[in-house]
């Protein structure tokens, strides 16, 4: 098996009012930034416990509590979505997966890469994105110009990957966490996690109201 030479999770620091923020309502934005807090502690551990040779957090922010030993800590660039995951692809060598902090469900099994018989990996996210782009040769241009958060971005990034003649190997949909009705759906399929533990721990404020 091949190993994939880097693994990228490009995330933002998980504070009150800048992430997650259509969490709210039901949820107050501290309570959205601790479940983006879990959703990243649980990425990351799946990203540590993923065999690779270096593994890199892109990050909009300052390191907290929540990152693991094993590392490193690179800036996002300024610029649109598109220009920061090319970015983060471009300080790659070798063969690289990116994946973002909003499918606290992967698994290390999801994100070992073997790029064999393939170019590049990609996986959708049922909301029309992607959770997650592999390339073995990983080249910034296939990145920028794509549309981002869109219901038709992954389809975009897809045919880019297509029409540059690459073999592309899909993995399978992942759903994204940006509602409440995504994170409930999402802590019942890792529901041992540190995202569904702190779900549980975030009653709705309507809840809260109805249980007085």
């Amino acid at each position: 098996m091949t190993t994939t030479t880097t693994l990228l999770v490009i995330a933002k620091e998980p504070r009150p009012g800048r992430v997650k923020t259509r969490l709210s309502p039901p949820f107050t934005p501290l309570e959205a930034a601790a479940l983006a807090e879990a959703a990243l502690a649980d990425t990351l551990a799946a990203v540590a416990a993923t065999p690779a040779r270096r593994r890199v957090l892109v990050l909009d922010g300052a390191p907290g509590p929540w990152l693991p030993p094993g590392f490193d800590v690179v800036p996002q660039c300024a610029g649109g979505l598109d220009e920061r995951l090319a970015d983060a692809f471009a300080g790659c060598t070798g063969p690289a997966l990116l994946i973002g902090m909003d499918t606290p469900q992967v698994t290390p099994e999801l994100l070992t890469a073997d790029f064999r018989d393939c170019d590049a990996y990609f996986g959708p996210a049922e909301d029309g994105g992607f959770w997650a782009l592999g390339l073995a040769r990983p080249e910034p241009a296939l990145l920028r110009g794509v549309p981002m958060s869109t219901p038709v971005t992954g389809a975009a990034q897809r045919e880019r990957l297509l029409a540059a003649g690459l073999r592309v190997r899909d993995l399978p949909p992942l759903r994204d966490v940006d509602t409440a009705a995504d994170a409930r759906a999402v802590a019942a399929l890792a529901p041992h996690g540190r995202f569904a533990a702190r779900l549980t721990a975030c009653a709705p404020a309507g809840d809260r109201r109805a249980s007085r």
